[in-house]
């Protein structure tokens, strides 16, 4: 599902999947008929903007919260111009599994929406590095991320957009051994529990940046 209040945008969506192999079951243009389409047939995931009528301010953000919290197992992908701060980090409280937040000037190309929109359908977390890096310059922790080592502020920032330990070895060029250290060494400067669970170290990192 769809819920999007431009109409031009909402349209392109919904060609997009559709053209793509998806069902697209409901495309809306507010919060209110969303909650209203998931209650009638939940869809595996629902793309929503944050700022949405009548007030265009958080309405979409908030619909998604409450999707998370009524609807666990439906996906839900915020894809905005804005990075809400504080609902994101609400946004992951309960749980990682199928959730992403992507800003529309930073998708580069088709195939990354895509991608996004396939991850979050298969359980995993997919959020934009700018949407991490201002939940980072968030967190009134400062002391303990000061510890860090500028390659372990990388390694933290690729943990909290769902990378796994291949993953973050791939991007940066090191051995997957070098990798596991700064991670340990994340968990251990920010007091952490350690979990080899992605999805669950994400939630760890997040909840310490909401905090």
């Amino acid at each position: 599902m769809i819920a999007e209040d431009s109409a031009l945008l909402r349209v392109g969506l919904e060609r997009l999947l559709l053209d793509e192999g998806h069902e697209v079951s409901a495309a809306v243009g507010d919060a209110d008929a969303l909650l209203a389409a998931v209650a009638a047939e939940p869809p595996d995931v629902v793309v929503i903007d944050v700022r949405m009528p009548p007030s265009h301010t958080d309405e979409g953000l908030r619909a998604a919260l409450r999707l998370r919290y009524e609807y666990p197992a439906v996906g839900v992908l915020v894809l905005s111009q804005y990075v809400e701060q504080r609902y994101a980090a609400e946004l992951l409280a309960a749980d990682t599994r199928g959730v992403g937040y992507l800003l529309k000037d930073r998708v580069a190309r088709v195939e990354e929406f895509l991608s996004a929109l396939e991850r979050v359908h298969g359980g995993d977390t997919v959020f934009d590095p700018e949407v991490v890096r201002r939940l980072l310059a968030r967190t009134r922790h400062t002391d303990d991320l000061e510890l860090l080592t500028e390659r372990e502020r990388t390694v933290l920032t690729l943990m909290a957009q769902g990378c796994t330990n291949a993953a973050i070895a791939q991007q940066l060029f090191v051995s997957r051994s070098a990798v596991e250290k700064h991670v340990n060494a994340v968990f251990d400067k920010l007091r952490l529990p350690r979990d080899e669970g992605s999805n669950r170290r994400v939630l760890a990192v997040l909840r310490f940046l909401g905090s």
